[in-house]
């Protein structure tokens, strides 16, 4: 069972744990990153950050799903948007939370990058989860 902390001393993450420890003989599932492509390979939401969030979600739990597990068994996530500016990464990271990410919570890096490998691509978030 993974155990999800925040240490005392640093400043209280929001919504996010500072390390998840997992004692366990469960597996653990590296998830590739998921994009905001729909089942036809279309790029979702142009330019608009919430909605390739929503798909990107929407996509992750697909994948866990597969795997016999959901969001509330992610123990760690890097979160990309391709932006240089705090408030998008703010809108990204607020559909993220609304989207159940932070059940765990699980320790997350949310990242500005400069972009991503699809045209138009704004957003991914790569997993690691514990398969129950």
């Amino acid at each position: 069972m993974a155990h999800r902390m925040t240490v005392p001393g640093l400043f209280p993450p929001p919504d996010y744990a500072h390390a998840a420890i997992v004692e366990t003989d469960r597996r653990l599932a590296f998830l590739a990153g998921a994009v905001p492509l729909d089942s036809d390979g279309k790029l979702v939401g142009p330019d608009d950050f919430v909605a390739q969030t929503e798909q990107v979600l929407a996509n992750l739990e697909s994948a866990l799903a597969a795997l016999g597990c959901g969001l509330a068994d992610v123990v760690s996530t890097t979160v990309y948007g391709a932006t240089q500016d705090p408030a998008d990464l703010s809108r990204v990271w607020e559909v993220v939370r609304a989207g159940g990410l932070t059940l765990g919570p699980h320790a997350s890096t949310l990242l500005g990058v400069a972009c991503l490998g699809y045209t138009g691509q704004l957003v991914e978030i790569t997993a690691v989860a514990e398969i129950p």
